[in-house]
C-alpha cells in the first residue's frame, strides 16, 4: 500500500447518492446486508470514484479495469450505516480484495504514511518497512495478513508477472506509475531500475 489522496466530492454527489441514502436510512435506519444492497445509491456513484481515484485499488495499487472493481466502504456498513453514503468514506478496490477485507480493521490508505509498506524484490511479498515503532508495524502486518497482500497467490502472482515483464523491458517506469504504482515507487527506492533483469531471470 501507499498513500492515496482523498479527492473532492463530485458536485452532483448529494443529489444522486447522498440524499437518495438519508431517505433510505430514514426509514430504515439499521438496515439489513439484503436491504442495503437493494439501496445500493453508492453505485450511482461508481464512475466518478473510478476516475477520481485514477482507476488504482487503494490496497493492492493496481490499475483496474471498471468491471474488475468495487466502492469499498472504509468503515462497514454493518457497523456505521450513516456512513454507506459519504463520499469520504469510499475507496476503490477489487472485488476480490474487498471480500478479504470484509469488516476487519486495517490500516486506512489515507492515512498510510511512506515507507509504511514495502515490497521485498524478486519474492514480491509486501511488508512493513524498516524503522517503524512497534504499534505501527503490528497494525501494518495485520493490514497485511487481513487483506491477503502476500496469502492470495494472484496478488504475488500479478506482482512478479508485471516485475517480469518491466526486467524484460517488456514496460517502462512509466507503465509502473500509472499502472503497478506501488511497484513503481518500490523500484525507484531500491534504485533497482537497472539492475532488476538481474533480479527477476525467466527459468531456463
Amino acid at each position: 500500500m501507499i498513500p492515496v489522496r482523498p479527492q473532492p466530492e463530485p458536485h452532483n454527489f448529494h443529489v444522486k447518492v447522498r440524499q437518495p441514502g438519508a431517505a433510505f436510512l430514514a426509514v430504515t435506519p439499521n438496515p439489513t446486508h439484503a436491504q442495503f444492497s437493494k439501496a445500493g445509491f453508492w453505485k450511482n456513484a461508481a464512475q466518478e470514484v473510478y476516475e477520481a481515484y485514477s482507476r488504482v485499488c487503494a490496497y493492492t495499487c493496481r490499475y483496474l479495469d471498471v468491471p474488475n472493481g468495487s466502492i469499498d466502504h472504509f468503515r462497514s456498513k454493518s457497523a456505521f450505516p450513516q456512513q454507506a453514503y459519504e463520499w469520504s468514506n469510499f475507496r476503490l478496490c477489487m472485488h476480490r480484495v474487498n471480500g478479504h477485507k470484509g469488516i476487519q480493521e486495517v490500516i486506512d490508505p489515507f492515512s498510510v504514511k511512506p515507507g509504511w509498506f514495502v515490497i521485498d524484490f524478486p519474492s514480491c511479498l509486501v511488508r512493513p518497512g524498516d524503522g517503524l515503532d512497534d504499534e505501527t508495524r503490528d497494525r501494518v502486518m495485520a493490514t497485511i495478513a487481513a487483506l491477503k497482500l502476500n496469502d492470495d497467490d494472484s496478488f504475488v502472482q500479478d506482482r512478479c508477472d508485471v516485475m517480469y515483464m518491466f526486467a524484460q523491458g517488456e514496460v517502462a517506469l512509466g507503465y509502473l506509475t500509472k499502472r503497478r504504482p506501488f511497484l513503481a515507487q518500490e523500484v525507484v527506492r531500491q534504485g533497482i531500475e537497472e539492475s532488476a533483469a538481474d533480479l527477476f531471470k525467466m527459468p531456463s
